[in-house]
């Protein structure tokens, strides 16, 4: 977990390919935790970044996982890491996306099917997100709504 100095080792991680809107952050921020690293995930206009420092057996550990354990709607394409100058945090956040500067290269994912988690929530009485349309989660990916049923009539505005 050390250089030769006594120091943490830390490693930049850019992550390409379907990993927006997929549930990719909170899955990082387990596999981290999971690991013992300390750092920080965010989204950028590329993709992914993960900044994590700790021993390198570790951090060699968290690069593959990001590809063979990623979230069921990512598709990694990239995963490259970079050795850089630690932080020296301890924990392990998911950070807010830096404002949008130039063009976003990063994909973002198709509206998908609703997962059979998410069709139980909004079918079970009782639970919070019973009847909600938005229901969304790491594994299906957002989505504009979930239709159940007849769809409601709407009366035509009054002229």
């Amino acid at each position: 977990m050390a250089t030769p100095d006594g120091g943490p080792v830390a490693w930049r991680v850019r992550v390409r390919g379907l990993v927006q809107g997929v549930g990719f952050r909170p899955f990082v921020y387990r596999l981290a935790r999971r690991l013992g690293l300390a750092g920080w995930v965010r989204n950028d206009a590329e993709g992914v970044l993960v900044h994590a420092e700790g021993d390198r057996a570790r951090l060699r550990q968290l690069v593959r996982l990001l590809g063979s354990e990623a979230p069921p709607a990512a598709v990694v394409g990239v995963v490259e890491p970079d050795v850089v100058e630690p932080e020296g945090g301890s924990g392990f956040a998911i950070r807010a996306s830096p404002p949008a500067e130039g063009a976003c290269l990063a994909r973002v994912p198709a509206d998908r099917a609703a997962c059979a988690a998410c069709l139980a929530d909004v079918s079970r009485p009782g639970d919070r997100r019973h009847g909600y349309a938005l229901t969304t989660c790491g594994d299906c990916g957002p989505r504009y709504s979930i239709v159940r049923g007849p769809f409601p009539t709407i009366a035509p505005p009054p002229r």
